[in-house]
């Protein structure tokens, strides 16, 4: 992968944390990182450059991640809807992680930080792209990890008639 291509947006109120954030991708050989206070500095960050991945923490003030995820992916003047978010974070609880998934996060990454957490969700992110898809109350990367042909619910895989985006 060519990591000196990447535009990179680091969202956290955190200021060390973006820096220990900003360090790990400059190892790694990220030129163009932008960094954010938090989610409402993030989008205006997304407007003013191409952004290629953003890397959000969860738990920020005043728009925390979730938020800004749910702006991101819904609102008209959304700068990129389908930019892939990877969501960092220590409060990896069920519910938090659904919420976050729900909202339309494309990975997670569980602090503590390490170099290989980072390559690997970003590789996931670049190399594996997730499928969007809206329907009447989602639009995100497809929430579903693997297809399961055992499954018998009303909505198969196969016959699912959301509509599907590119991402």
């Amino acid at each position: 992968m060519r990591y000196e291509l990447l535009r990179i947006l680091v969202v956290d109120d955190n200021h060390y944390m973006r820096v220990l954030l900003a360090e790990i991708l400059r190892a790694i050989g990220v030129v163009h990182i932008f960094e954010a206070n938090d989610g409402a500095e993030g989008l205006q960050a997304m407007r003013d450059n191409t952004i290629d991945i953003v890397m959000t923490d969860l738990s920020m003030q005043p728009l925390d991640g979730i938020d800004f995820v749910r702006l991101l992916r819904n609102s008209p003047d959304s700068p990129n809807q389908l930019c892939p978010v990877i969501m960092v974070t220590g409060h990896s609880t069920f519910q938090r992680v659904s919420e976050a998934r729900d909202a339309g996060v494309s990975e997670f990454l569980a602090k503590p930080l390490t170099a290989r957490g980072v390559i690997e969700r970003i590789h996931q992110a670049v190399e594996h792209p997730r499928t969007f898809v809206r329907t009447g109350d989602y639009f995100g990367p497809d929430r579903r990890r693997r297809n399961d042909p055992g499954y018998v619910g009303r909505r198969r895989r196969s016959t699912d008639p959301v509509e599907q985006t590119a991402g």
